[in-house]
């Protein structure tokens, strides 16, 4: 399907040269989920993210990752080797009429090639570059490479995640490159207004490591305001010194409950609402069914070895129940505690069926229709949607050097046999 220029979407004009890899794709489909006109350009052969699982009907195949084809929707795709002298010159062509540059490369790779942030700027002075890479472009660190793994250690993140008396895990599906894909997204629209509004382009710089400790919020603080660090406490909730577990299972999964008292009314509300339930079930021993939520669990006073007590028989009822059994009970007597969703429960959810978050893109050389994640947000004017499935590796070659660039069938069948394209 050609993209056709004005057509619905806040950034439909603009153009986005897309040069990322792995998660830092998701800056590319965000621009282009919002309409912009985003131009995969990858190796000839494809990009080596095709060869990351999971894949469709677990057949490990380029053409089949599910991940590659999570962060590369609404795109286009040529092929195009940025390292060769021609490949190069096809590159600064298609600068010059686009609005965006977005890569992944370790920093001065790009320079090397002469088509860095200042050689584009040349020719294009409106372009505007987001540079995503691990520790950023300068710095001690800046020249190092690194996995997902690698940077979210290094950012801090992975201190807090775990049980105390184990080492520090990992989230176990890759998490910080999209972070800094996201940022770099929220970036170029902030830099684009700039644009909009003075002409200039500019160069974005964005770490990974620093996107991931921007998600710490005020963990990065917390020595300065308390004299200590934070640290991990597994499945429960820190209140000054005692711990309060968050994690329980039930007959067919986990719930997290909020067990909380003290001065606020919906704490003790919520907390007292379980007791209640439990009672009615003939599951609430005697001495919690007259508990004073607001003074004997106040955090500066109650115990850890109290907080254990009333742990263990709420534990002990939610065995009996089924997810959606606490569901039901938590919203009709608004008590804080919700099922923990697995895939399929997010799948089946009535939510985001209601909102039509899921949405099918048709697969014509699978032969199927793949469920995708919707667009990230809705916008009544100017509509996000999911118009093209994940571009196979050149598919849009033709399109793009032929009809825009004006190149001959010859000149695409020389650049084809000497692997520029």
């Amino acid at each position: 399907m050609a993209w056709e220029k004005g057509t619905e979407g806040a950034l439909a004009p603009y153009r986005v040269l897309d040069l990322t890899e792995g998660g830092c794709a998701l800056c590319g489909k965000m621009l282009a989920d919002l309409g912009a006109d985003v131009i995969k350009i990858e190796v000839p052969g494809g990009d080596s993210g095709r060869s990351t699982g999971p894949f469709y009907k677990n057949i490990p195949d380029p053409q089949k990752s599910l991940f590659w084809f999570a962060y590369n929707g609404n795109k286009r795709g040529i092929t195009l080797d940025i390292a060769a002298s021609d490949g190069r010159d096809i590159f600064r062509r298609l600068v010059k009429t686009a609005d965006f540059v977005i890569e992944s490369h370790p920093p001065g790779y790009l320079e090397a090639l002469d088509i860095g942030y200042a050689a584009l700027e040349k020719s294009n002075p409106r372009v505007i570059m987001v540079s995503i890479s691990p520790f950023g472009q300068e710095g001690p660190y800046a020249r190092l490479r690194a996995s997902d793994l690698i940077t979210m250690a290094m950012s801090g993140f992975m201190y807090l995640h775990g049980d105390p008396d184990r080492p520090p895990v990992w989230i176990t599906f890759p998490q910080a490159s999209i972070a800094g894909g996201a940022e770099g997204a929220a970036a170029a629209l902030i830099a684009h207004w700039h644009r909009e509004t003075s002409g200039e382009g500019q160069h974005i710089d964005v770490s990974i490591q620093e996107s991931m400790t921007n998600m710490l919020f005020n963990a990065t603080v917390w020595w300065d305001i308390s004299g200590r660090n934070l640290v991990r406490v597994g499945d429960t909730w820190q209140i000054g010194p005692i711990l309060v577990p968050f994690g329980y299972r039930c007959r067919d999964g986990y719930v997290s409950l909020n067990l909380l008292g003290g001065g606020r009314p919906s704490n003790v509300a919520s907390s007292a609402g379980i007791v209640k339930w439990m009672a009615e079930n003939g599951m609430a021993p005697p001495w919690l069914q007259v508990f004073d939520w607001v003074n004997e669990f106040d955090t500066t006073k109650v115990t850890q070895e109290t907080v254990n007590r009333i742990v263990q028989a709420i534990a002990d009822f939610l065995l009996t129940k089924t997810k959606a059994e606490v569901m039901e009970r938590a919203l009709r007597d608004n008590i804080i505690i919700a099922p923990v969703s697995t895939a399929q429960d997010i799948w089946e959810n009535p939510q985001y069926r209601q909102r039509h978050f899921f949405v099918e893109v048709e697969h014509p050389e699978l032969g199927a229709s793949l469920p995708y994640c919707g667009p990230f947000a809705k916008m009544s004017r100017t509509a996000l949607q999911m118009k093209r499935r994940p571009p196979l590796p050149g598919e849009h070659n033709l399109e793009i050097y032929e009809q825009e660039l004006k190149l001959t069938r010859a000149e695409l069948l020389i650049l084809k046999q000497s692997q520029v394209i």
